[in-house]
């Protein structure tokens, strides 16, 4: 295969995407503390909640990560009460995970207490512009999440 030429370019998406992330992961901490989560805690949550249930094997593929670090994972939010694990019926080899309402609750809240720090590190954008960023960052991650927000109801 032949090498092909690097096209010089100063707008390179990558660097920016890492800077805006790292400002976002450090928000996010400390946000979510007070919830008792992290934000591996709630990519786990929302992708269980969008699943209605999966495999430890299955979120282990959703989540990228390692399978062994799945279960750590798992066990914090057990601990928790905010998911619970499930032989397969099918297969009782196999766990299946769900989250609790209690676990849904806890997203629900945590989401909401991130739209303000969302809006904090992304101020120079309005409204449209940032919902036009959400739907882009989707659609390049072959998917996603779709996070709804209800204010205003109890747990």
């Amino acid at each position: 295969m032949p090498d092909l030429p690097a096209v010089q370019s100063e707008r390179r998406t990558g660097p920016l995407l890492d800077h805006l992330a790292r400002r976002m992961r450090l928000r996010a901490k400390s946000v979510l503390e007070p919830f008792g989560l992290r934000p591996r805690h709630l990519i786990a949550l929302t992708a269980l909640r969008d699943a209605g249930g999966i495999s430890q094997q299955g979120l282990a593929s959703t989540l990228q990560i390692d399978s062994t670090n799945v279960v750590g994972l798992l066990n914090d939010l057990e601990a928790a009460q905010l998911v619970e694990r499930r032989r397969s019926p099918e297969d009782r080899r196999r766990h299946m995970v769900y989250i609790t309402e209690a676990g849904a609750n806890r997203l629900n809240d945590a989401e909401c207490a991130l739209e303000t720090s969302e809006i904090e590190v992304l101020g120079a954008l309005n409204p449209d512009e940032r919902e036009t960023l959400y739907e882009l960052l989707r659609r390049a991650t072959h998917g996603g999440w779709h996070i709804t927000c209800t204010v205003g109801e109890d747990d």
